[in-house]
């Protein structure tokens, strides 16, 4: 039984050699990106049995991408290496302040390749969560009924679907994000969005404003992301509020989202509280921002129990 499936483009993301623009860094070192995948890394590192679907280029780059997850512990027995499609690539600048713009090399997706048909069934009965985000449908329209699919095959297996709208304005405009996103709230348990995500949506992020407006969706939860300043749960007609958790430095705030998105999964498949998971989760968004890189600061079970106090840290 796997605890989350995501499906997702990932990318070979180059990180910058020092900070400030693009255009006068001369050297990059060589990651992984893509949201989805780093969903998967951050619930595997947690502890979670994690499949990922794909495809990736049948390229070195691809290869690797798919050894790495692999050797996360993430399932890939869904993801396949294709000819003619080069593994997708990104460019991030990092600012002095930790802020993060990205540039995507992505026209020619290996995941063209995917359609509907490609979803198996009994690989969805085998799973307690489908996890979607905003980014892969925003690729190519394609995608987006590949997305559909698969939350159909969910719904017809019991598995709960959590959104993360994870919107992206390089890859799609902000009416098209808006229309798609709400034509999956009908079949959303958990939505987990941040409040500029919230405001393209909804043109809305005060929570009771957002829970008045997801009524009708009946949801499980909805959480609020709300960055530095913590984060806000709804769930059986009461309201948490989560304090943040001030990271050593900020140094790079990609994969925050995706750290955040982790936690909350693992505490809600452990039965936790609302109060205990969001805490859970605020921590290791703010241990990913601490930490250069798309998922290289998505930590360990026990790290993040050390940084709670739940563990001795025991250096010698």
């Amino acid at each position: 039984m796997r605890d989350i499936i995501t499906i997702g483009d990932a990318m070979i993301a180059f990180t910058p050699s020092k900070t400030g623009p693009m255009k006068f860094v001369d050297s990059f070192k060589r990651n992984i990106g893509g949201a989805e995948l780093n969903v998967a890394i951050g619930c595997a590192r947690l502890g979670l049995n994690a499949g990922w679907i794909s495809r990736l280029g049948n390229d070195e780059f691809g290869k690797y991408i798919r050894n790495f997850a692999r050797g996360e512990g993430i399932d890939v027995s869904e993801v396949e290496l294709v000819d003619g499609y080069p593994t997708s690539l990104n460019f991030k600048e990092i600012m002095e302040d930790g802020s993060v713009r990205t540039f995507y090399y992505r026209d020619r997706s290996p995941t063209l390749t995917m359609s509907p048909v490609d979803l198996r069934g009994d690989y969805f009965k085998q799973a307690k969560i489908l996890h979607v985000t905003g980014v892969f449908p925003a690729i190519t329209e394609q995608n987006l009924a590949i997305i559909r699919a698969a939350i159909k095959l969910a719904k017809e297996n019991n598995v709960k679907i959590v959104l993360d709208p994870n919107i992206r304005l390089k890859l799609w405009g902000k009416e098209k994000a808006r229309d798609v996103l709400i034509s999956f709230l009908p079949d959303v348990d958990i939505l987990l969005a941040g409040e500029e995500e919230l405001e393209i949506m909804f043109n809305e992020s005060d929570p009771h404003e957002v829970v008045e407006i997801c009524h009708p969706y009946d949801m499980e939860y909805i959480v609020i992301k709300q960055g530095e300043n913590g984060s806000i749960g709804y769930h059986n007609g009461e309201f948490v509020k989560a304090n943040p958790i001030p990271p050593a430095k900020v140094v790079d705030t990609v994969g925050a989202g995706d750290g955040f998105d982790s936690g909350f999964i693992y505490g809600y498949l452990n039965g936790w509280s609302l109060d205990k998971t969001l805490h859970f989760a605020n921590t290791i968004g703010s241990m990913v921002v601490s930490v250069v890189g798309d998922n290289e600061g998505l930590p360990y079970l026990e790290d993040v129990q050390m940084h709670l106090g739940e563990l001795e840290r025991i250096e010698r």
